[in-house]
């Protein structure tokens, strides 16, 4: 990551994810065991599980190798889920059906929409919504 001090607010929040009953599904608290014992800022990539929305690490932009992954049954719950925070940078959306991924783009509250690993136009506008991109 950039620095030392996000590599420290980065681990903080991974272990807050970790006292808070997210499922540590990979990675953790720590450099990559290759690195160490490197004094770098480099970030283990870690995937929870089981995360719920009233978690530190669901509701937070990180802005390092994390990632939360949270079940849903319906659109709807899905949509309430993504809009539920008050980051909105970008979103990413994977289906085969074209009349829903086009439907869900325009509902959630984002700067981008990603869509099945498409990137937007390199010429695109770039921005977030609500507290994203303020740093």
């Amino acid at each position: 990551v950039s620095s030392l001090a996000q590599y420290e607010r980065i681990q903080a929040l991974i272990q807050t994810g970790i006292d808070q009953g997210a499922m540590l599904l990979t990675g953790g608290l720590g450099r990559p065991h290759h690195l160490v014992p490197s004094k770098g800022a480099y970030v283990r990539p870690t995937v929870f599980g089981n995360c719920t929305p009233d978690m530190a690490i669901f509701q937070q932009e990180i802005f390092g190798p994390v990632t939360c992954l949270t079940p849903f049954d319906t659109e709807d719950e899905a949509l309430t889920l993504a809009n539920g925070t008050p980051y909105g940078l970008t979103n990413y959306v994977y289906t085969r059906n074209g009349p829903r991924r086009r439907r869900l783009a325009r509902a959630l509250r984002s700067g981008m929409v990603e869509m099945n690993d498409e990137a937007g136009d390199d010429g695109a506008p770039f921005g977030g919504m609500g507290a994203s991109g303020a740093g």
